[in-house]
């Protein structure tokens, strides 16, 4: 019977799972499939999985309860395998990378950031630096302005716009990277113009909150700055 894989993790994790279930509709019976020193948290798997929120949740809270005793490689959501002999094969086969990636998550955890910026307020700035762009914009809304101006005024925000989300990014990036170990760089979705998740170690985690709050109030009410965590370290594995 197929199975659905959750996490891989140490033999001698304490494994706190007695309270929680599986994933599917009846939940699934949570259990370990071991190999050597490595382990695997599965249930068997139901016949049509979708990411409903009972199932996310589930999934989610056998994460969270593995990292709070121990490093964890967390699986994302919807990993199955053939059978429990699949699973057992595949923690043998990469027994190595598996031992190395839980050492390196070994008193971590994960922190998202997503960075948006106001289109008005980055606008009124470039506006109030841009000599060119403010007299084009002057021009082309007193209607004395062409359309080639109209075309050159568009192209010239746009490049300026994207030039300070760039440096941005890159100097909020680089105030957190002291206080990270690792860091792992998304493309950003919708307004954000950034998305990075940090491997934070747990004797560095009061520095890296203190300096993203110290970020987020020198950025302002301008930028959203969005910091998620502690989290299980999906971007690391």
């Amino acid at each position: 019977m197929a199975v659905y894989v959750y996490s891989i993790t140490s033999k001698d994790h304490p494994m706190r799972l007695d309270d929680l279930h599986g994933v599917g509709d009846p939940p699934g019976r949570l259990r370990t499939v071991t190999a050597g020193v490595l382990c695997a948290v599965v249930s068997d798997a139901p016949e049509e999985l979708r990411p409903r929120r009972r199932d996310v949740q589930a999934h989610q809270e056998v994460q969270e309860r593995l990292m709070a005793d121990g490093a964890v490689l967390p699986l994302r959501f919807g990993m199955t395998a053939e059978d429990d002999e699949a699973v057992r094969g595949a923690l043998e086969d990469n027994a190595g990378e598996y031992q190395e990636q839980l050492q390196n998550l070994d008193g971590a955890t994960e922190y998202n950031l997503k960075v948006s910026w106001e289109e008005e307020a980055l606008l009124r700035q470039i506006l109030l630096e841009s000599d060119e762009i403010r007299e084009l914009n002057t021009a082309t809304r007193g209607g004395s302005g062409t359309p080639e101006m109209s075309l050159t005024l568009g192209e010239l925000v746009a490049q300026e716009a994207e030039a300070r989300q760039q440096a941005l990014a890159a100097g909020v990036v680089e105030a957190l990277r002291p206080y990270a170990r690792d860091e792992s760089v998304s493309p950003p979705g919708g307004r954000d113009f950034l998305n990075v998740s940090f491997l934070v170690q747990d004797d560095e985690e009061e520095m890296f909150l203190a300096t993203g709050i110290s970020l987020a109030n020198q950025l302002g009410e301008d930028c959203e700055f969005r910091l998620r965590g502690p989290l299980p370290p999906y971007s690391f594995v």
